[in-house]
């Protein structure tokens, strides 16, 4: 591996004769791949009802559908995010209100999301979508309660947590599970814990939402169960069906989610420990009741003290190390137009100044996780003396 990226996908032996046997079947599309597919899903995160669709953009975009999102109704979701659910709702002519973050995880709190409701002054949500950042799901059950008492729907992007659990009445629940919220969504994007190539997946426990989902990733048509040849159109829509191949590549990816996943976590432990005892410097998040999905190894580096982070991500590029933003806070944005405060993102400043992912992946060598961190050594070394 002459470069070594933030991320990327294992693929097997396995994987390519699942995908071969698919292609050897009536239907490559809406056939019997993506039925198994959903019905695996739903066990493994122990819920009712699992669609899935082309990608995680499109999981979000089927979960603001399903809960009748319209013009001007308020959406709160973290400032730091990838653009997909800001995009989407924005998509959607919806009022979006962006919430602070904490300064090492890089996600909205309980009282981020309650400092934002009250010195915004809003009276009526929509929707609140949270984030787990890097797959460390937080604060699940205190969002919920916010929930309960502010009367909204709660979505969770969970698009880098699958296969992660959250503590509750002494077991872990699977995220996806939706105890604690009415939709959550996911990517099968190549860096994440399992791939389709491109792909997503929306969870819910609720039927009237699984329904319009159903409808709306398949062009809002509403097939004569009598008459096959008869349909109508219920509502203007998008085809965002997930084909047979994809899903049989996703379906033999997911019985390897736990391998994938135990060595994401080695991979973690060993850049902690080592990282930890060589560098004071170094700050990694802590987070509490969780089991992660370790899509993303964070660091948060005060960068004040030597040189700023562009310069520390060049240095690692011209070794060949590629680690990544995850993310530039939404504000910054040219499509964000609203005017804002930042001493109400101070802890989204902090984090977009400081914290980076460094690579991790399942056929990451622990003898290039070495070569990272003497590389990082050596930055810091330098700058400091």
């Amino acid at each position: 591996m002459r470069n070594i990226p933030y991320g990327r996908q294992f693929v097997d032996s396995n994987d390519i004769k699942e995908v071969s046997k698919a292609l050897k079947q009536d239907l490559i599309t809406t056939g019997n791949y993506v039925k198994k597919f959903e019905n695996k899903i739903s066990k493994l995160l122990k819920v009712d009802y699992a669609l899935s669709c082309t990608n995680g953009t499109a999981a979000l975009h089927l979960a603001f559908m399903a809960i009748n999102l319209k013009k001007n109704d308020v959406v709160i979701m973290p400032a730091i995010n990838f653009i997909a659910s800001y995009s989407m709702a924005k998509f959607m002519n919806a009022e979006i209100y962006l919430a602070d973050v904490d300064s090492l995880t890089g996600q909205m709190t309980p009282r981020t999301l309650i400092d934002c409701i009250n010195k915004n002054k809003i009276t009526k949500i929509k929707a609140v979508v949270t984030m787990y950042l890097g797959g460390y799901p937080e604060n699940v059950i205190e969002f919920y309660k916010i929930k309960k008492k502010y009367k909204f729907f709660l979505i969770e992007d969970a698009c880098h947590a699958l296969g992660a659990k959250y503590f509750y009445n002494k077991n872990y629940s699977p995220i996806g599970s939706c105890k604690h919220s009415d939709i959550a969504t996911f990517s099968l994007h190549p860096v994440k814990t399992i791939t389709s190539g491109e792909g997503g997946i929306v969870t819910t426990n609720n039927k009237s939402m699984y329904d319009r989902m159903i409808l709306f990733r398949s062009h809002g048509i509403k097939k004569n169960k009598k008459f096959h040849w008869k349909y109508n159109i219920s509502g203007h829509s998008f085809n965002y069906r997930l084909s047979d191949l994809n899903c049989a590549l996703a379906l033999s990816q997911l019985r390897k989610i736990n391998k994938f996943i135990n060595y994401r976590k080695r991979i973690y432990d060993f850049y902690k420990s080592h990282l930890k005892s060589d560098n004071k410097g170094i700050n990694f998040p802590s987070y509490t009741n969780t089991r992660s999905s370790f899509h993303l190894f964070l660091i948060s580096i005060n960068f004040k003290k030597t040189q700023n982070k562009d310069e520390f991500l060049k240095f690692l590029k011209k070794k060949n190390i590629y680690c990544q933003f995850h993310y530039i806070p939404i504000y910054k944005f040219y499509l964000f137009k609203k005017k804002i405060n930042l001493n109400l993102y101070k802890g989204a400043e902090y984090y977009c100044k400081n914290t980076l992912s460094l690579p991790i992946f399942y056929n990451l060598n622990v003898s290039f996780v070495k070569k990272i961190m003497r590389k990082i050594n050596l930055f810091l070394l330098k700058s400091i003396y």
